[in-house]
């Protein structure tokens, strides 16, 4: 399997069973490392709580014999409990850190690249203050594009519950980054 991200996560390809979760794996690495880096903002760590939770991931697969109902919804649970995890374990709180800028880069003029950092700033900041359902909200629906369905199965509510989250969210997110 490949390595995506600098971790080092690796199936033996030998059996169908670990082509499956490989190609789970592949489906979702990206995904899942967005969002814990988006919760983490630390490139390493991120890498260290993906590769947990592929494993975790692993073994809940090979435990049920591919039968893991859900298995987007399985990773993000544990993804999201890792990084509570971290966080406990470390005593801290931060969502992201100005090394997101690192993921726009490729900007070749120096002031927008500025604003980009500022502005990515003042959102890192408003986007702290919220709390971590919200957060999550957000991310998931829109950095990594799930619908509110999705969403609303992840964290066991309806979908127009997950609806008004969002909006309420976004609100707030709005006032805060106006302050």
């Amino acid at each position: 399997m490949a390595d995506k991200i600098g971790h080092s996560f690796t199936i033996n390809m030998a059996s169908p069973e670990n082509k499956k979760f490989a190609k789970i794996y592949d489906k979702h690495i990206d995904k899942i490392y967005r969002f814990i880096f988006l919760k983490t903002g630390v490139k390493e760590v991120a890498e260290d709580i993906t590769s947990q939770v592929f494993t975790k991931g692993w073994r809940k697969f090979k435990l049920q014999g591919c039968e893991v109902k859900n298995m987007s919804a399985y990773l993000f649970q544990i993804a999201r409990a890792e990084v509570a995890n971290h966080y406990r374990e470390k005593n801290k709180f931060q969502i992201i850190s100005a090394q997101a800028v690192e993921i726009i880069d490729d900007q070749p003029n120096p002031e927008t690249t500025q604003e980009i950092v500022v502005n990515t700033q003042d959102a890192q900041s408003a986007l702290r203050e919220l709390e971590d359902g919200l957060q999550d909200i957000l991310i998931w629906h829109y950095v990594e594009g799930m619908s509110f369905k999705e969403i609303g199965g992840l964290l066991s509510r309806p979908e127009g519950t997950v609806r008004v989250m969002a909006h309420r969210a976004l609100k707030e997110l709005r006032e805060k980054m106006e302050e």
